[in-house]
Order: C-alpha cells, then structure tokens, then sequence
C-alpha cells in the first residue's frame, strides 16, 4: 500500500514520520460520484502502532479509487512514498519545479525507497471558486488545491516486483527518509540569467557526487519545460539510458521519479560501454563532440549538459575541455561544507587552465597591447552551495543504481498489458547471423578466438558502422572499438556455433534492428538477479559457476589506462 507522511511546514510528532493512511469505505462504489460529494467521506490516519486522531474534513478524503487531499496555498506539503497517478482536480500544485494544474493529464508519481521521498507543494492560486455559496466548498480557501493519487502499476513495476530483493522497492515503509530541498533562490536566479540571454542557453552542471547534481537537473528540467535538450556526460549514472551510455535527446515530459522510472530511447546515443572513461579519455570527449555535432544548431531550446562526479586530477580537465568545446553560457558548480572540492571553474580560472585536449593559449607581455590577443571565453559561472541533510553521504550504491536502470531497460520486453511476468529465459529472440554483424570490445583487448567466449551471456549494445559489415564467411571481429550511432542494447543470451547465429534479446523495434551491423560488448554487465533469480527456470543455471578462484594469475580483468598514453600528460613533447 502507497505511504504517505503529511507535511504542512510545522513540527509534527516523530511517531507520525512513517504514517499509513487508511480509511473507512463508506461510498457506494457501484455508483458514479462527483469528486465534490466524494469530499464528504470520513478518514483517518494511523501510525505503526497508534491510531491518530480524526483529522479535520477539509483536510484528505479517502474513496476507494484512491486518495484526495487538500493542499492550503503554499505551506502545505504532502511526502509521498511509493508509485501513483496523480491528478490535479482544482488549484495548482507543484512537484520537482513542474507545476501540475486543474485540467491537466494526470501525471506518474514514482517515489522508491532507494531514493529522497518526492514532495507535492501547494501553490497560490488566484482563481475564485465556482460554486462558492456550496455547502461543502465554504471552508476551501482561494489558494487552495485538491489532488487525486491512484494507485498504478506498470510492467516495469511488476518486473522489478518479480525479484526477491526488490518487492519491497517501492512500497517500503518511510523510515528516517530525508526529503532534498535544495536552495530556494536557485532555480529563480538561474531561470534569471537564462531569460536575460539572446539565443538559447547551454546550461553544464558539475560537482563532486553525492551533491545533488541528478537532482538539479531533473528540477531545473522540469522547470524549463516544454522542451529541453539534454546531453548525458555522466557514464556511470546515466538519467535516460543504461550506464555506460552518452547521449543526447529532447526532453517533452516532466521527470517525476528516479531515472529508473523514465528510461527512454534518445535520438542520438553512442555506446561507451563502461561507467567510468577513465581508461579512454580520448574516446570519452570524441563521443560527446560527435553527439553534439548531431544536433541542429537551427534550436532554440535549451541545452543542460550533465557530467561525472570525478571533479580531480584527470576528471577535471575533463571538464575544461568540455566548457571549451561547447557554446557553454551557464557553468553550475554545486559543492558542500564550505570546503574546495576543486577549483572555481570562472572564465578567469580558464584563461589558463590545462585540459586533457585543450590548453590555454601562449600569450606574450604585449597580446594585451595588440589586436590579435584572444578574448576570454565568456560564460556565467554560478557556485552552489548544496545544504540538505545528507550531502555527500553515499544513498543507495552506484552499482545498484545501474542495476536498477538496466532493470527497467529490460522490462521494455514484458507486455504492457496486466498479467504475470514472463521471465526473460521464455522469451523468444532474435537470430542474427554471424556474418551480418561485426563483434567488438569497448573496454579490454580480447583475442579473437576467446571474443565469444566473452560475449556470451553478456550486454551488447546495438550499433551502426557507417561502412558495410565485410564478411569471408565467417564472423566478423574489429580490432578496436569505433565511436558510431547505437540504437540501444540487448543481452546476447546465447552463440550457435554450428549454425552461425546469435540470439539476442533486445526491447528495440525490428525496423530499427534492420540497421544494425555492429554488437558491441563493454563493460557493464548484467545484474546478478537476472541470472540467480528468475522464476521458473529448470536445471542448472547458465553462465554461472562456483567453482573459480580469483587468486590465480591472470584470473582477473586486464585493465589498460590509455589516457597516460598522451605525452602532454606525461611532462614530454
């Protein structure tokens, strides 16, 4: 059952921080009832252990289509936990900076134990109410909102229910949750800066993880909502896509939920294949500069470009190249403690910072005499200080923050229509011949004798090489791995040597699949719920064994750092 614990901006007793809200069902469901007699049913609400008060009737009602509340003006807040459909009846409220209105299509509600509760705020309203002399309306102010949550379920809900570990994701009790409130004038002095610019505004946020960046973003997203463009530079938590994935897409619909809850297929993606560059740094900027190339500098949306949480060393020059390869008008720079995570990234600071690519230019006593000294990069640079409770403080794991993306991905393959959950293992795949695709590695040199023996049971991702896939008969292997269109991923559940075929489960359309020429094996492997706990299955499972020791030469993954290759890194010319 969906948990809701009710804030109105006072202090409110600690017994009632985990509330279930529960009901007496007194409305004749049979019949159809207008939501403004619906408002007449009695409630209360109950803590684990106590039963509260009767709560005042202005306040919520319950029916047994789901829960109705009543939000007065902008003191009041409800902290929602769990998954709902959320309606707006009269008034206006306001979740994650998209304001929902009277009239409006309802909206998915997605609030997962994993992450902050997701809060709904009341808005002012000068709208004067119809009806107003009505016996039941006299105690609702002007400013005041009612809202509708229904309860929903979808099937990446049911998928990740199916999974022991997760049945209780989004339906776990509230307990000691921190809600992220981030600063009150920040969204209005961006949004300030952004309106007074000509042209469209290039948005890059940055900072040490655990700061609040992801959740800027979706905020500031939201806000800037009808269409907003987004570029992924976050390999390891990506908000659209699996890990390991950059990307770059048009944003139409509000972000309401942790990004496992709105995975979607971007318009341009490239797959990386890992969840750190720091082995391919050259590959990592060669990415984002062929993604940016692709969008049509004609756009007048804005643009938000999300990077990685490595704020030191090599990861900082990262992010000097990429302010100075994109027409970046807004720098956010988001830390925490009043410490120095690591420099100020002002356009003073970049007159002479070094990146992994760029470098400042050579400048003599006399380039500021002469006409030909180059101006400063022009930006603004706005310095965050993150305060919430909890800043950078580890929630839930990265790792199992990608598992929960690649999750959701994959529920893409269950039927959206209610019924039980098909496991993956039934589920009929594709067969594509050996010599219709080539087959390469992201992430390691892998021979080519042993390059199925890695790929199977493995996450590819789907790509199209620009030339036609050359075949003597045989499969095709690429010495290394190219940077070129992916289309999305699919599991490579098993190889026919005899038949030359590979299966291949994927949630990508079959028109689209016509394209692909190039399998693309990285880094990020499957979660390990998908091979252990599936139901259903028979025998022995796939892939898996126990019998291996990691203390043997050899027996673990060869990594290369290809980014101390570079001589400029190294001191030498």
């Amino acid at each position: 059952m969906t948990q809701i614990t009710r804030r109105t901006g006072r202090s409110t007793p600690s017994q009632f921080m985990a509330m279930v809200w529960r009901a007496r069902l007194t409305l004749r469901t049979s019949e159809r009832v207008d939501w403004r007699e619906r408002l007449s049913i009695t409630a209360r609400r109950e803590t684990f252990g106590k039963t509260a008060q009767y709560l005042s009737c202005r306040r919520i009602r319950y029916v047994s289509v789901g829960f109705y509340f009543l939000l007065d003006g902008h003191e009041d807040t409800l902290c929602f936990r769990g998954k709902c459909l959320l309606t707006c009846l009269y008034g206006r409220v306001e979740v994650m900076g998209f304001t929902i209105e009277e009239g409006q299509q309802s909206y998915s509600l997605f609030s997962p134990a994993s992450h902050c509760p997701i809060s709904i705020r009341g808005l002012e309203s000068v709208r004067a109410l119809e009806n107003r002399n009505e016996k039941l309306l006299k105690s609702i102010m002007t400013n005041s909102s009612i809202i509708l949550l229904e309860p929903i379920e979808t099937p990446m809900t049911r998928f990740l229910s199916s999974f022991p570990d997760l049945s209780e994701l989004i339906s776990a009790p509230t307990q000691n949750a921190h809600i992220l409130c981030l600063p009150g004038n920040l969204l209005e002095t961006c949004l300030s800066f952004i309106g007074n610019m000509d042209g469209s505004a290039v948005i890059l946020v940055c900072g040490i993880k655990n700061v609040g960046k992801s959740t800027f973003i979706r905020v500031l997203i939201n806000t800037l909502l009808n269409y907003v463009d987004y570029l992924e530079g976050d390999l390891g938590q990506t908000e659209f896509t699996p890990a390991g994935c950059l990307s770059l897409m048009t944003v139409r619909e509000p972000l309401l939920g942790p990004p496992f809850t709105h995975q979607h297929t971007p318009e341009h993606m490239i797959y990386y294949g890992q969840s750190s560059c720091e082995s391919d740094l050259d590959r990592y900027l060669e990415s984002l500069k062929s993604l940016w190339c692709r969008r049509s500098q004609s756009r007048e949306a804005p643009v938000i470009i999300n990077t990685m949480g490595w704020v030191k060393g090599f990861g900082f020059q990262l992010l000097v190249d990429m302010i100075r390869f994109f027409p970046v008008s807004h720098v956010v720079q988001l830390s925490h403690g009043g410490t120095i995570q690591c420099p100020a990234l002002t356009p003073e600071f970049l007159k002479t910072a070094n990146g992994c690519q760029t470098h400042p230019p050579t400048q003599t006593a006399l380039d500021e005499f002469t006409e030909s000294h180059s101006p400063a990069k022009i930006y603004t640079h706005l310095n965050v200080q993150a305060e919430f409770q909890g800043v950078g403080r580890q929630g839930t794991r990265s790792n199992e923050q990608r598992d929960l993306s690649l999750l959701a991905y994959l529920s893409q393959l269950q039927s959206p229509d209610p019924g039980p959950v098909r496991p993956l293992h039934s589920l009929v795949p594709y067969q594509v011949p050996h010599t219709a695709v080539a087959l390469g590695v992201t992430h390691c040199d892998v021979a080519p004798t042993h390059m199925f023996y890695a790929a199977n049971g493995s996450l590819v991702g789907l790509c199209c090489l620009a030339e036609k896939v050359a075949s003597k008969g045989g499969p095709v292997f690429l010495s290394q791995a190219p940077i070129c269109p992916c289309v999305g991923l699919g599991v490579l559940r098993g190889i026919d040597m005899a038949r030359g075929l590979y299966f291949l489960l994927t949630p990508v359309e079959p028109s689209v699949l016509r394209k692909v020429n190039c399998l693309l094996l990285g880094g990020i492997s499957l979660p390990s719920c998908i091979l252990t706990a599936q139901p259903d299955f028979e025998g022995g499972v796939p892939y898996l064994t126990t019998d291996y020791s990691f203390d043997l030469t050899g027996a673990g993954k060869l990594r290369v750092f290809k980014g101390l290759m570079r001589p400029s890194q190294m001191g030498t010319q």
